[in-house]
């Protein structure tokens, strides 16, 4: 029976390696997860953790910058590029009474599409090309791969909550083929005396398909100071909680087999 007061954690390594009803076995976990729970964590997801650990050394390497050089690239019409310190408030919660802007700041990219795409040329809101930093070499590309992966994770995951919601196991490939999303790399600052009405995030309501954030060891046991994509291969919990990340080590290469290691550890997932 499981633990109602559990976050439940949905291995998808036997569904990703094709085992015959792995899928279906998966969608029933979901099923529950998100009917009882409204939270998850996914584990073997075939994210490597070195490319997750980059991209927080990206991250951190950015928001360390002085500030006049992240605002040369302040968040535009499309909703990419930095957002300053204490810059949106955020009025969606039904639970708490936000009034103050939150204590975090944040680079956005989204699909990096090139100048000459079509929806580029006409315009197309939130169909734009990225803002990436100037003098920062080393930045762009991990981000760019990262966010590759979790595309392609995210086109295998459907098929589990297409299943779980007893439909054709592609039924939603077609509208997640060329989709949009927003990665939000964020620095939550310390705040060792922090009000009961002062957020790094205020309770809000998302208004995507789903939302994920990094979980680690480390996370879990720090939360004052935080450097966190929003969403991360080492252990996935759907929500919109901060998390904390220590000290990460260089980005090397890993071999295939070192990557299929890496991908053991969780990810959580969060609607």
């Amino acid at each position: 029976m499981p633990d109602a007061n559990a976050i439940p954690v949905i291995d998808l390594g036997p569904y990703l390696a094709g085992e015959p009803g792995a899928l279906d076995r998966a969608a029933a976990e979901l099923r529950h997860a998100l009917i009882e729970i409204g939270f998850y964590t996914i584990v073997n997801h075939g994210v490597p953790s070195p490319l997750v650990h980059e991209v927080y050394r990206q991250v951190a390497r950015f928001h360390a910058r002085p500030l006049d050089e992240k605002l040369r690239i302040k968040l535009d019409q499309h909703n990419v590029g930095y957002l300053p310190m204490m810059g949106d408030t955020l009025r969606t919660s039904v639970v708490a009474n936000v009034t103050k802007p939150n204590v975090s700041e944040a680079f956005f990219m989204a699909r990096d599409l090139a100048r000459d795409h079509p929806h580029v040329v006409s315009g197309r809101r939130f169909r734009s090309t990225n803002q990436w930093p100037e003098g920062l070499p080393g930045f762009r590309e991990p981000l760019v791969v990262y966010c590759d992966a979790l595309e392609r994770l995210v086109q295998r995951l459907v098929r589990v909550y297409a299943r779980a919601l007893d439909l054709p196991a592609t039924y939603f490939d077609g509208p997640f083929t060329d989709f949009q999303y927003k990665l939000r790399a964020t620095h939550y600052p310390s705040q060792p005396k922090a009000s009961d009405d002062e957020f790094g995030i205020a309770p809000h309501t998302d208004t995507s398909c789903c939302c994920a954030g990094p979980t680690t060891v480390s996370s879990q046991r720090r939360t004052a100071r935080s450097i966190a994509p929003a969403a991360s291969a080492t252990r996935w919990r759907f929500s919109a909680t901060p998390r904390s990340i220590g000290r990460l080590p260089p980005y090397r290469p890993a071999s295939a087999s070192a990557a299929r290691l890496d991908t053991r550890r969780p990810i959580t997932p969060t609607t």
